[in-house]
């Protein structure tokens, strides 16, 4: 997997990298020529998106922009067709507040690092498929996500 990121720090593109490589090994969902995009952006910019994309007037932590119409339990290398002219899979992008992160590590009592930990797994699970709209859906990606954030030993109480 490609990453490209946009005003995000040396330690985060680390961790985050870290983070989609463990996503892809346990989702089983490798295509070495796909691409994702993440981005941190300010407060103003990601209550625009929100108010653009999804109609609520506030600010929130992460958005993600899936390009594929996949569902959890598809994989994404059944998408070739979908493969541009350049050769890459494109499968959206992930916007990160890192204040709104900062904000909320502080009320969960944990790192802002395991906070943005948390939100770049969320986008990626959203870019793959996963949904939280009915309680299904949302168990299923709830216990995703705290698989791979286990194995990674990034849990809600420690300082990763």
């Amino acid at each position: 997997m490609k990453i490209n990121f946009e005003k995000v720090g040396i330690k985060y593109r680390r961790l985050i990298t870290k983070i989609f490589l463990k996503t892809e090994e346990y989702t089983k969902n490798y295509f070495k020529d796909s691409v994702v995009t993440v981005s941190f952006v300010n407060k103003d910019r990601i209550k625009d998106l929100n108010m653009q994309y999804r109609k609520v007037d506030r600010v929130t932590d992460v958005l993600s922009f899936p390009m594929l119409d996949i569902n959890y339990n598809q994989h994404i290398k059944d998408f070739i067709k979908e493969v541009s002219p350049d050769g890459f899979l494109y499968l959206g992008d992930i916007v990160i507040c890192p204040k709104k992160a900062k904000q909320q590590a502080k009320e969960y009592g944990h790192s802002k690092k395991r906070e943005v930990a948390f939100l770049a797994l969320h986008g990626l699970l959203h870019l793959y498929g996963y949904d939280h709209i009915n309680e299904e859906d949302e168990k299923i990606m709830k216990q995703t996500r705290k698989k791979i954030l286990e194995s990674l030993n990034i849990k809600r109480m420690n300082n990763v």
